[in-house]
């Protein structure tokens, strides 16, 4: 009977093989044949889809259970096969991109843009323009002495770009999207961390490829150079050892916080970015392959400032690591 109707069944045993017993066997083909030789109303309620479907078909022996599945199925897999593939694919789920940390920086960009506008102290506008001329020295030198931690902080902010320029290019580029990274590195020279967390949101690992003819070209020959690293860490070190010895300026420091919107955003945009510098550190680290022996740097990149520059001294270079490759050599592979 199954032969006549073209019909074939391959069994996957889920569990012991069964022995073939003639006895179940005739009584399936006589279950066959009363459905296709019975009544017209039976065989109008029988579809093909009935023979299609799996069959499970209980065994005489407890506990073991035989699954039969038809070939007619146009992908020939079993439903074993379909979920791997579903499972090796992500789960259906389009790249696979979970964009929960995407939404909750965004709402935190969000909170912060409207703190910095709405919520901050703005007491002092007109002392606020006059410090903010000082510092771009677009006044001349009329006797006013400016607060040393002030100018520290000013100056360590101004390194600050540099610092993240040489952790994002090229390791904290983003493969995924067409989105470059150097419009956000040269707008946070004016906007610090608040130009910086766009980028952020939209950052997708991993790097693209370096190619070995853009290790000599700007600016990577410039981010890459032990030269560059060494005096940043000086500058910085030199700068924030000028702002301690000056203990008895904080006092009036802390006074200006609390009254300037121009010094209580700059002191947030320094606690950004000495937030999130950490985990660049960690990026960077495990692009180049150095992450076994230079994990105890990630300690060291919680010391604002200092420790992302110590870091950018130590790290090895790009020609070193099996990150870059020139196009030919990948053709070549």
């Amino acid at each position: 009977m199954v032969a006549s109707t073209n019909l074939i069944i391959s069994c996957n045993f889920s569990c012991l093989p069964l022995k073939v017993n003639p006895k179940p066997k005739s009584l399936l083909k006589t279950h066959y044949t009363s459905l296709l030789f019975s009544n017209s109303g039976t065989r109008k309620s029988l579809n093909i889809s009935d023979l299609v479907k799996p069959q499970y078909i209980y065994n005489n022996k407890k506990g073991v259970l035989q699954t039969c599945y038809s070939t007619l199925n146009s992908d020939n897999k079993s439903p074993d096969d379909q979920v791997l593939d579903k499972d090796a694919t992500g789960g259906g789920k389009e790249g696979g991109r979970d964009w929960t940390t995407s939404i909750l920086l965004f709402v935190f960009w969000g909170g912060l843009i409207y703190y910095v506008f709405n919520l901050t102290p703005d007491q002092t506008p007109s002392r606020d323009m006059y410090f903010l001329e000082k510092l771009l020295n677009l006044k001349g030198d009329d006797g006013f002495r400016m607060n040393s931690v002030l100018v520290s902080l000013w100056y360590i902010m101004g390194l600050w770009p540099l610092v993240y320029s040489m952790l994002l290019l090229p390791t904290g580029r983003s493969s995924k999207t067409n989105i470059p990274v150097w419009p956000f590195l040269i707008l946070s020279c004016f906007g610090g961390a608040y130009a910086l967390l766009p980028y952020f949101i939209l950052w997708r690992p991993p790097p693209p490829p370096v190619e070995e003819n853009e290790l000599g070209r700007w600016p990577l020959n410039f981010l890459e150079s032990k030269l560059t690293s060494g005096i940043l860490l000086a500058a910085g070190l030199t700068i924030i050892v000028n702002a301690a010895l000056n203990g008895g300026e904080w006092k009036e420091f802390y006074q200006y916080f609390r009254e300037s919107k121009f010094i209580h955003i700059t002191c947030l945009d320094f606690t950004l970015l000495s937030a999130f510098g950490p985990f660049w550190v960690y990026n960077d680290m495990t692009a180049r392959k150095w992450y076994d022996k230079g994990s105890w740097l990630l300690l060291v990149s919680l010391v604002p400032f200092l420790g992302p520059a110590l870091y950018l001294v130590l790290r090895p270079s790009l020609s070193e690591m099996p990150v870059s490759q020139s196009p030919t050599s990948s053709e070549e592979q």
